[in-house]
């Protein structure tokens, strides 16, 4: 079973991602109007959110974290 630091850092990540998420929903799924320039930081800080969220997702399941190799070396 998790530590208790590992459950707490997996639940902050999992309600950041979840507030990111439905930021981005209200664009996406309700029609939001906002400024193109604030569209491209509201999907990078849900896509950062959502990065942590699986890191800390994985510690919680205590499966270490594959690297994924850059596009560079997977394409040699």
């Amino acid at each position: 079973m998790a530590d208790d630091e590992t459950k707490a850092a997996y639940r902050t990540a999992y309600e950041d991602w979840q507030a990111k998420l439905a930021e981005l929903h209200k664009l996406l799924l309700h029609g939001e109007r906002i400024p193109p320039i604030q569209i491209k930081g509201l999907l990078n800080r849900e896509s950062r959110a959502k990065r942590n969220y699986d890191r800390a997702r994985l510690a919680l399941l205590g499966i270490e974290e594959e690297e994924m190799p850059d596009e560079e070396e997977a394409e040699e």
